[in-house]
């Protein structure tokens, strides 16, 4: 339900756009790994996915599961919490790595926070967490997918997100999402999170070059 909603929304609030590698492919057990910059981008996320044609399951911040209405959903449809800072912190891999095992398509956010900046420019991903790699570490290929313009439908302080949600099926900021081709992590989990950056910031720069061409 949730992909549904994104698919239906996303598109609404701004001139959205997709495109991948020849050779991406998101086939079952697969991490997508997309970078993270706004509150908006994993409803980006979310409708670029099931664009491809896949539904995922999401990692996201535990707190989501205490509103009410939304709670539902997200049990339904399998997504996982992520009890950050917590004991319970560990408990999200091992979920995914059983929804992978099950055939599921992951998402998982390997920056694990947004940027603290308020102004509506795109940047590079920061850096990686060592989750992802230690979720890729049996050989599930992760698949880099890079998004930009999520910041020009909502950034800044809470109002300013709230106005530019209200406001941006006016102004129809322009969001691309580009998918890059899977690859398998291996090395050690630095050397292999070192890795999955460099893919996911080269989809990122792919994705911000559409936007800038389209601007131009």
């Amino acid at each position: 339900m949730l992909s549904a909603v994104a698919r239906a929304v996303v598109p609404a609030l701004g001139r959205f756009t997709v495109t991948t590698d020849e050779a991406a492919v998101l086939a079952p057990g697969s991490i997508v790994a997309p970078n993270h910059s706004s509150l908006v981008d994993p409803g980006v996320v979310l409708a670029a996915v099931r664009r491809l044609g896949v539904e995922p399951v999401v990692l996201a911040t535990a707190g989501l599961w205490r509103i009410p209405v939304l709670r539902g959903a997200l049990v339904r449809e399998g997504h996982i919490p992520v009890h950050r800072g917590t004991e319970r912190a560990a408990e999200a891999l091992e979920a995914a790595a059983a929804a992978l095992a099950a055939g599921r398509v992951v998402v998982i956010y390997a920056e694990g926070r947004l940027p603290r900046r308020v102004d509506a420019a795109d940047s590079a991903p920061g850096p990686f967490r060592t989750g992802l790699a230690r979720l890729a570490a049996d050989g599930a290929p992760v698949v880099p997918l890079g998004q930009a313009g999520a910041r020009r439908i909502s950034s800044g302080s809470t109002a300013k997100q709230v106005t530019g949600l209200f406001t941006a099926p006016l102004r129809r900021p322009g969001v691309h999402v580009h998918v890059g081709a899977p690859l398998v992590l291996g090395g050690d989990v630095e050397a292999a999170t070192a890795r999955a950056h460099a893919a996911v910031t080269d989809a990122w720069r792919t994705a911000a070059g559409h936007l800038a061409a389209r601007r131009g």
